[in-house]
Order: C-alpha cells, then sequence, then structure tokens
C-alpha cells in the first residue's frame, strides 16, 4: 500500500511540474521571460507562491527546465527520413529544424536567453549545454559519416570541425533573428550556408537546392522484350 501511495504521489508530481513547466513556457514565449512573474505563473496552474516554489525554487530554475524542453522538442524534430540516400540528409535536417523553429518563435528567444545564463559555469545551464551541446555534434558527426559510409560524401572532410561549424552558424543566427526583432530572414540565411557547404562535401561535387525534394535513386533501365524483337527483325 505505502508503495502504491508513493508511485502515485511521484506521478502527480511529475504531472505538476509538467503543468507548471507548459505554463511558464506559454508565458515566455506570448511575453518573454523578463516580463513573466512567478506570480502570474502560480496563479494560472492554481498555486501560491510557496506552492509553486515547491516544484521551482526560482524562476531561473524554470528557465533551466525550460530549456531542457527545448532540446528535447528540437530532438523529437529531428526524426528525418531515413530513405534520403544522396548525401544531403544531415543538411536537410538542420533546414528542417530551422524551419520547425520558426513555428514556435519563443523556443528561439529561450535560447538567445538561457545561453548567457550557460556562459557562467556555475550555474545548472552551464552543464546542461556543455552535455546537450557534445551530444548534438556527435549526431550531426555521425550522420556525416553515415553519407561517407554510403560512398555520397567525401572522406577526406574534418567532419566534427564541419558539425561544430554547422551549430555555431546554426546558434548565431538565431540569436540575430533575436536582436534583429525577427526581420533576419532566418530560413533564407541557414539554407543559402548549408547550400554552399554540400558541393564541397559531395562526392559528385554538385550544387542544390535544398528547397527542393532530395532526388530519387535511380533505378536501372528494364529491358523491354518488345523493342528487343524489333530490333531483331530490323537486322
Amino acid at each position: 500500500m505505502t508503495r502504491q501511495r508513493t508511485r502515485g504521489s511521484y506521478s502527480v508530481g511529475v504531472a505538476r511540474k509538467a503543468q507548471i513547466l507548459d505554463a511558464a513556457i506559454a508565458h515566455f514565449e506570448e511575453v518573454g521571460y523578463s516580463r513573466t512573474s512567478m506570480a502570474r505563473i502560480a496563479a494560472d496552474v492554481g498555486l501560491t507562491g510557496p506552492g509553486l516554489s515547491h516544484y521551482f525554487p526560482s524562476k531561473e530554475h524554470l528557465l533551466v527546465a525550460a530549456a531542457e524542453r527545448r532540446f528535447d522538442i528540437l530532438s523529437d524534430w529531428a526524426t528525418d527520413d531515413c530513405a534520403i540516400t544522396d548525401g544531403t540528409r544531415p543538411l536537410r535536417k538542420m533546414l528542417h529544424l530551422a524551419e520547425m523553429l520558426l513555428s514556435r518563435p519563443g523556443l528561439i528567444e529561450l535560447f538567445a536567453l538561457i545561453s548567457s545564463a550557460a556562459a557562467d559555469p556555475t550555474t545548472p545551464a552551464h552543464a546542461l549545454f556543455v552535455a546537450r551541446y557534445e551530444r548534438v555534434i556527435a549526431a550531426l558527426r555521425n550522420g556525416f559519416q553515415e553519407g561517407v559510409d554510403a560512398g555520397t560524401l567525401r572522406a577526406d572532410v574534418d567532419y566534427e570541425q564541419l558539425a561544430r561549424e554547422c551549430v555555431a552558424v546554426a546558434d548565431g543566427l538565431q540569436l540575430q533573428w533575436v536582436l534583429s526583432g525577427g526581420t533576419i530572414d532566418l530560413l533564407s540565411q541557414t539554407r543559402s550556408h548549408l547550400e554552399r557547404i554540400a558541393p564541397t562535401i559531395l562526392v559528385s561535387g554538385a550544387r542544390i537546392d535544398l528547397s527542393m525534394p532530395p532526388s530519387a535513386p535511380r533505378s536501372p533501365a528494364v529491358p523491354d522484350p518488345l523493342q528487343a524483337v524489333s530490333r531483331q527483325a530490323e537486322l
């Protein structure tokens, strides 16, 4: 009985934290982090100030939790089409993430906010960002390596370095987007960068248009028996 009660209390606590975080993220996206008060979040979820502090001691703790949620959302969005075999899958994945972020601009603003906090090595955000960045870099590098193994990407490229460059450009463009009030064309700038990279890593050296679907692999031509008979008759 005690174990069941403990499990039930834990489940309720997890659900309550998720509810609070949902409310906080909604406010961060709508009015910004600095203009969101703990009192407003508490009122939205039917808690008092002390009740909210039981789950999240400060707004900074909420911001870090929101950053974790953001990383989880991006991870879900990064699920891509494994049928893409022309070597452009990692590039298309990054462009897709930029498209999805623009559909949730509050997540871009959250990134800018939490990035400044993460610069301080004494904050929880710092450890979070270090760990998550390494995972992102590794995943992107592995994506490029799959292209190398498949023979579509060059083997003489430092893909660890390229992965870090791509992430740095993506993050920098998001920060500029926030500072410009959303006037920078984030999607176009991202696509332009990725399309410049493509010819330098593709074995074919071809230029690509990432706004177009990937080229389907060509199937070998199947001989037409009627044409063969016709040719023999002509001979």
